[in-house]
């Protein structure tokens, strides 16, 4: 019997929370446990989603909202600086996959058009399962990421360009032009987006900020008006909502609007991958295993390696070309519509569209796992990717500096760090991957490198065996490590502050060897610099200060 929505909602909630206990005990990605409690809730198995209409806005809502905070962090800068690889890649990844993807569809028995439709939709990677992996690992300003989000952004205007064609049948002169028409519209609506960004929307917004409940119900306004008017004239709202946080991305309160949106972003985006999986029918796709596993397999290992391929000969490091194709190896859930509307359209059969959804399927499940554990995976195959960097790339790499003092990360607390290591007049260095930052660095005359304080490599260049001390003022748990666990093994006699969110963070990094881990609410940057000025770099001071904070760690724990 059918149920009202909220009692929908509320039982497939509830299946939701007890299937992500389960794989949070078995510590394995939510991402699975939403697609598995769809799975579940589906026609396969309970039927409890009788109101689709309902939960596919529902969705929608979730796609919008977590494209727009990608928005808001996206910088105009690298954009631009990763245009043209963003471009390459894309382009080589088409000349390499396509013809593979072809042949593999023709050789399983589909005919020439289902087999170029096929081709075409296994280009295309899933936009919001990169965006949340990234958004998850709070990694959307690394570089990788950047020239990941720019590829996304290049496949979705040619999916939606793509999907004309294919709805047009055949294809021909009219879905040609329909294709210019989209064109010159999404022209027209940058163009006027760009202008209300410069000239409308900081005057307009102060307003708007002087309510938090405003400035909110604002930017949820602005999200899904831009995004529906961008899906109104043709494009996916994927496109919109994208284009829509560019538009607020200047703004002093983006993060703000970020930071108060990710909890019903969160919510949201939980209910797509439900929805996802709630489409998966288990017995009509079975006899599809098959030529879905072959698709899946080509997928997962042309796609990466093309990707790699191309941004090595682009001259960046295999760690960043390794890392963006983890991210985008997989296919889209707009590769199942397009498929979906050339199977409604009659120019493909229904097979074809399980085959898909299928090869969907298992390439988000292992690119899941693949994401979530790139930097362990990394390290396995590291050696292994020296054939696809550039001997320009490695000769950089190779140069080798000599810092006194080292800081990672300038925006939380640098200012006070760098004024402490001019005191001291030895030659310091900051290295940091926001180009904002890295902007206003130059403005202050910093010394600086742009770089990634995970980069294997960039450590290496920063020569740390030579270093006095090391500073992090990056809060993230796993870079610290990484830090503290690169610096410990060449040079034992550096210091080695950096930053936790909490007692257990701080303890784990005391034992992985950090001399002195801050805490926001035990001791500060501006007490921390004060420290370095009055007693420099030395160690032995350090340790009185390190044995101090692991007994009142010690202390809180236990309370």
């Amino acid at each position: 019997m059918d149920q009202s929505v909220f009692i929908q909602l509320s039982l497939v909630l509830a299946v939701a929370a007890g299937v992500s206990l389960v794989m949070r005990l078995l510590r394995q990605p939510l991402v699975m446990g939403y697609i598995l409690t769809g799975i579940i809730v589906g026609p396969s198995f309970l039927h409890l989603i009788s109101d689709k209409t309902a939960f596919e806005s529902f969705s929608q809502i979730g796609i919008a909202l977590l494209l727009f905070i990608v928005g808001l962090g996206l910088n105009f800068a690298v954009v631009r600086s990763t245009g043209k690889p963003v471009l390459l890649t894309f382009l080589a990844v088409t000349i390499g996959l396509g013809p593979l993807g072809f042949a593999a569809c023709y050789a399983l028995g589909f005919n020439v058009y289902e087999s170029l439709i096929a081709a075409l939709a296994l280009l295309f990677s899933s936009t919001i399962i990169v965006v949340k992996s990234l958004s998850d690992k709070r990694e959307q300003s690394r570089l990788y990421a950047q020239v990941a989000t720019g590829i996304l952004l290049v496949e979705d205007v040619i999916a939606t360009i793509a999907l004309l064609f294919v709805a047009a049948g055949q294809g021909g002169s009219d879905a040609a032009a329909n294709a210019g028409i989209l064109l010159l519209k999404g022209a027209g609506l940058a163009s006027a987006l760009a202008f209300l960004g410069v000239y409308v929307m900081p005057r307009v917004t102060k307003f708007f900020a002087a309510s938090q409940e405003f400035l909110f119900m604002f930017a949820m306004a602005w999200a899904l008006g831009v995004a529906s008017v961008f899906a109104a004239v043709g494009f996916s709202l994927e496109v919109g909502a994208l284009f829509a946080g560019v538009t607020l991305a200047s703004l002093p309160y983006a993060s703000e609007i970020s930071a108060r949106l990710k909890p019903m972003r969160d919510f949201f985006v939980a209910l797509f991958f439900i929805h996802l999986g709630e489409g998966i029918d288990l017995q009509n796709i079975a006899n599809s295993l098959w030529p879905a596993v072959v698709l899946a397999v080509i997928v997962l290992i042309s796609k990466p390696l093309l990707i790699v391929a191309t941004m090595g000969m682009l001259g960046y490091t295999r760690q960043v070309g390794y890392k963006a194709a983890v991210h985008l190896s997989q296919i889209s859930e707009f590769s199942i519509i397009l498929v979906a509307v050339a199977v409604s359209s009659g120019s493909a059969g229904r097979q074809l569209l399980d085959v898909i959804t299928l090869t969907a399927m298992i390439t988000i499940a292992i690119s899941t796992y693949l994401m979530q554990y790139d930097d362990k995976l990394y390290k396995l195959v590291e050696k292994r990717l020296r054939i696809f960097e550039s001997a320009k790339t490695k000769a950089e790499h190779r140069k080798k500096h000599q810092y006194e003092l080292i800081l990672f990360g300038y925006h939380k607390g640098g200012h006070e760090f760098v004024e402490a290591f001019r005191d001291t007049r030895k030659k310091y260095v900051v290295v940091d991957y926001d180009p904002d930052v890295i902007e206003t660095m130059e403005r202050q005359h910093i010394h600086h490198i742009y770089g990634d304080a995970t980069d294997m490599e960039l450590l290496e260049e920063l020569n740390v065996r030579k270093a006095e001390m090391v500073v992090s003022t990056i809060t993230d748990y796993l870079t610290n490590r990484i830090l503290v666990q690169h610096i410990a093994g060449r040079n034992s006699k550096a210091a080695f502050i950096c930053h936790a969110d909490n007692y257990d963070d701080a303890a784990k990094l005391y034992r992985h060897g950090a001399t002195y881990v801050m805490l926001p609410h035990f001791i500060g940057s501006e007490r921390m610099s004060s420290f370095i000025k009055r007693n420099g770099s030395s160690r032995e001071l350090f340790d009185i200060y390190r044995k101090r904070h692991i007994q009142s760690i010690g202390k809180a724990a236990l309370n």
